[in-house]
């Protein structure tokens, strides 16, 4: 059964897998796995929660496309009324080719070009989360140089451990991100003084996959103090930009993670005296717990101790267990076996890496049965690689009773094909 709560549109009927009303089993039928299947239902349905939760309050919803970027992914989000959080030229350009009007992104990124800073100037974007005085400078230059001029809020590093995996903690005073909020008020004294530049709000992100609320009070505590005294010297403090960072329940028993509402409370309750427009960037709570990774079993191979379930997914397709320890709840497409077996799941990469779990129970399973990896819909497909040379997966969209692919497996000679062998270029 089922645990997350999240996870409804994805179900058992009969014994068998579906996501909405389509049995898994017919779409591995129809591409071959492994492949990535996301519910369109379950995306909106999250998109509401926190629609709802800041009802009547002035918030922009931008998603954060490092999430997942597949564009139906992007146009479906697009098509609520959500803006983008984009950190790179390329999610920018796939935020605007979805649909998202500029005046609806926020770009941040700890090292934006020049060419990339012409680039969203040039579209008119909403505004520049800006994480160093040296950024703030070559945005200045840029502004003048194209006779414009760019919003900007000061990323700040509030030095707040949130309690998360140290590979995506992001507001300590350790990590790459943002300026020290110690400075931060000599910061915004030189962006005054500073051509093409307008400073219009303050933007926070303290990481990434946070299951309380707790380090997000402290760090909202001390962006309400910062404006105040930002304010006091003479500054226009319109906008806070909260991030995003909320995490969802990957399935493990007695986890649970904050709602939508719970943070949108705390949210309000801190910051409401400001009467600012609130900026949330939702990545992971939004298509998390929307999206499976969808694979089949090889062969089962037996070790001198243990037992290992290789299936034809792998590391370079679903990434987050051999970076980030991570725990993703593994089920077995047919309830049929009640038998259950323990097993380390594999890939077919020559890592040692290559593992998705270790010791699971599961149903007994055989070569040819299908096997289903939760909650993948975040850092998923947007992660993967062609290690080995191995094929980018399919992914694919429900809607109800009807699915559609949404990014196709690449060809072998379109891959190779990439590489090119040109003529030298000498170099007097």
């Amino acid at each position: 059964m089922l645990r997350n709560p999240d996870m409804a549109q994805f179900r058992y009927v009969e014994g068998h897998y579906f996501v909405e009303d389509v049995p898994v089993r017919q779409i591995a039928a129809a591409i071959r796995t492994p492949f990535y299947c996301y519910s369109s239902a379950a995306i909106e349905t999250a998109y509401d929660a926190w629609a709802s939760a800041f009802a009547g309050h002035s918030v922009q919803i931008c998603y954060a496309l490092k999430a997942n970027s597949n564009q139906s992914v992007i146009r479906l989000l697009a098509d609520k009324g959500a803006g983008a959080d984009v950190v790179s030229e390329g999610e920018m350009r796939r935020a605007l080719a979805a649909g998202i009007p500029a005046s609806k992104i926020v770009y941040g990124g700890v090292a934006k070009t020049t060419p990339e800073i012409e680039f969203a100037l040039q579209a008119r974007i909403r505004q520049f989360n800006v994480e160093s005085e040296e950024e703030l400078l070559q945005i200045s230059r840029a502004a003048v140089r194209l006779q414009t001029e760019a919003s900007v809020a000061f990323r700040i590093n509030p030095d707040i451990d949130a309690g998360t995996h140290e590979k995506i903690s992001t507001g300590k005073s350790e990590n790459k991100f943002g300026i020290p909020w110690r400075t931060a008020r000599a910061a915004y004294a030189r962006a005054a003084e500073l051509p093409g530049i307008e400073v219009c709000g303050i933007d926070i992100h303290i990481g990434s996959q946070l299951m309380s609320l707790e380090p997000y009070k402290a760090a909202f505590k001390r962006v309400a103090d910062l404006a105040t005294d930002l304010r006091a010297d003479g500054h226009n403090i319109s906008t806070l930009d909260l991030g995003g960072g909320l995490g969802i329940a990957y399935d493990r028993i007695g986890e649970q993670a904050p709602t939508a509402d719970e943070y949108a409370r705390l949210a309000i309750d801190v910051l409401s005296h400001l009467d600012c427009e609130l900026i949330i960037e939702p990545g992971r709570s939004l298509v998390g717990a929307a999206g499976i990774l969808v694979a089949s079993v090889i062969f089962v191979k037996k070790g001198s101790d243990r037992n290992f379930l290789i299936i034809d997914a792998a590391m370079n397709d679903l990434i987050r267990p051999s970076m980030y320890d991570a725990f993703h709840n593994i089920a077995s497409e047919n309830t049929a076996s009640r038998e259950e077996k323990e097993y380390d799941v594999v890939g077919p990469v020559c890592e040692t890496g290559d593992t998705f779990a270790k010791a699971r129970r599961l149903p007994v399973l055989a070569s040819g049965d299908i096997v289903v990896i939760e909650c993948a819909g975040a850092y998923g497909s947007v992660m993967a690689s062609t290690y080995n040379t191995r094929q980018l997966v399919p992914e694919v969209m429900v809607d109800k009773n009807t699915y559609r692919t949404i990014r196709e497996r690449p060809g072998y000679d379109d891959m190779i094909g990439l590489d090119i062998e040109g003529g030298a270029t000498s170099v007097a």
